[in-house]
């Protein structure tokens, strides 16, 4: 007997067993959850309710998982099904209290109940189903915590087995079905790298408390934004904020932010601020100002600084403030202006000029769109000085430490105290397009263009070739400046609270270079 028949014959065997097991109550539930499973509509429900959580790793979560079904869906269905093409397992419907079961060669009586519907008549290799389910399970278990991986884990499974039970297909189908899926799943790291781990950096006191702090949160004191962004939900974080820290001082801020986040610094054994990058960026250089702590609560439609602390909820920023786990990480400062991930130049600052403009009418992200298109037919490259160098330039970014992902639009940093600035351009001196730079921008870690630079540097000096030249700190868009314009880096400068975790981590790493 050849291997095929082999296989083929255990996969009958194993479909006649689960054919006759006799499993109480699942009659009922796993037709329909297979039903429900059709077109993945239960999928595109979990994805849904993930994404109304409004929590950034369960928003990732339902984007990677639609990402995985997209890819899935179509392997399994239009190209598995058609180049294999294997007929469906032939069964007979019965009803146990009418006849005994026997059955013909070759069929399998299966219970009525389990099929209430009429079953499929496409090709049955592999299984779409099962494809769908593990590669959203995937997805899903490379963003989500296990609280949410697991029970959607078992749900993609029992939705696989579900499919055998029913005699929609053969146990061979279901499984080829799964690994497909879950090839899918991991692929997705191919159209989007997954988030990695905080970064790390040198601790003052590593994983102890730091002594004097309150739990109620005596001597914090939290300016919020809630004019942030799409993610703010001011009132909301207020009242968790007054909740959990009963002695601190919360403040709205209704009027000019950066000089509310220098009163409240100037009074504050920690300062507390709530928003996006740029609110962050205001409230380091208020806290660099009176040499105090900064607790970071993520609360913009950008939070790349607290997600870098391991920081991406409100409840994590306070979890992090109990901890007393302090972690002192580099500054970088383009003229007489701080920033904390990224300082840039070229059209990606007068991309985020037409979506400011835009954003009050539109919001922050049909803006972003309408901007880019516009940027796409009228933006030029910028004349600048580099280090002395003359060089055309489409877009430009300066990180504060080096970033881990590729391209020119970093998106993440290994650690947060390296000494050193990452230097990342799209030059002009070739014939490229504005949709191939505007391309590269977008997608950030491809290296879609062939006058692509990027080097470390302590220290970058820029001018403007014609004129003043305008920076982009944090995604927030500054004046024009004059003259040469000293990028530089202030290393270890910034004190700011993180999750005890994080901190273990970190001084274990540390711990071990310094061996």
């Amino acid at each position: 007997m050849s291997l095929l028949n082999r296989a083929r014959e255990l996969d009958q065997r194993a479909f006649d067993a689960v054919a006759a097991a006799k499993l109480p109550g699942l009659e009922y539930v796993l037709p329909r959850l297979s039903r429900i499973a059709n077109h993945s509509v239960l999928w595109g429900g979990v994805a849904g309710s993930l994404a109304l959580t409004r929590q950034p790793r369960m928003r990732r979560a339902a984007l990677r998982g639609a990402i995985a079904l997209g890819l899935a869906s179509p392997l399994a269905n239009l190209v598995g099904k058609q180049a294999f093409r294997r007929p469906r397992p032939l069964i007979e419907l019965f009803t146990p209290s009418a006849r005994p079961r026997v059955t013909r060669t070759g069929v399998t009586l299966i219970p009525s109940i389990r099929s209430p519907w009429r079953l499929p008549t496409s090709p049955s290799f592999p299984s779409g189903h099962s494809a769908s389910a593990a590669a959203f399970a995937t997805a899903v278990a490379m963003e989500a915590p296990a609280a949410v991986a697991v029970p959607v884990g078992v749900t993609a499974a029992t939705v696989a087995f579900s499919r055998i039970y029913t005699g929609a297909h053969y146990p061979g189908d279901v499984l080829a079905g799964i690994a497909l899926g879950t090839v899918a799943g991991l692929g997705t790291r191919l159209l989007w790298p997954t988030m990695p781990g905080p970064a790390s950096s040198r601790w003052t006191k590593p994983v102890e408390a730091v002594r004097g702090l309150s739990e109620d949160g005596e001597g914090v004191v939290v300016v919020v934004n809630p004019g942030a962004g799409a993610n703010s939900g001011g009132r909301d974080v207020t009242r968790v904020l007054k909740e959990r820290l009963p002695a601190a001082e919360i403040i709205e801020a209704d009027g000019d932010l950066e000089t509310t986040l220098k009163d409240a610094a100037g009074r504050a054994a920690v300062l507390g601020a709530c928003g996006g990058d740029g609110t962050i960026r205001a409230a380091a250089a208020a806290a660099l100002d009176q040499r105090v702590p900064l607790l970071v609560i993520p609360g913009g439609t950008l939070n790349h600084f607290a997600r870098a602390l391991g920081i991406e909820t409100a409840a994590q920023a306070i979890a992090a403030y109990r901890s007393g786990c302090i972690a002192r990480v580099d500054v970088g400062r383009a003229g007489d202006e701080i920033f904390l991930n990224t300082a840039s130049f070229g059209a990606y600052t007068e991309l985020v000029q037409r979506r400011e403009r835009l954003e009050g009418r539109l919001g922050k992200w049909p803006a972003l769109a309408v901007a880019a298109v516009r940027v796409l037919r009228h933006s030029e490259p910028a004349d600048v000085y580099v280090d002395g160098r003359r060089r055309r330039v489409w877009f430009a970014f300066i990180g504060n430490c080096r970033y881990g992902a590729r391209g020119v639009t970093p998106t993440w940093r290994g650690r947060l105290d390296d000494g050193v600035l990452d230097v990342r351009l799209i030059g002009a001196k070739r014939h490229i397009s504005r949709t191939r730079a505007v391309a590269a921008l977008l997608i950030g870690h491809l290296r879609l263009v062939p006058d692509y630079s990027t080097w470390s540097a302590g220290k970058l000096e820029l001018e403007g070739a014609h004129g003043a030249l305008r920076l982009t700190r944090d995604g927030e868009v500054g004046d024009a400046e004059e003259g040469t314009v000293t990028v530089t880096k202030a290393p270890a400068a910034l004190a700011v609270f993180v999750p005890s975790a994080t901190a273990a981590a970190s001084a274990q790493t540390t711990t071990g270079r310094l061996h």
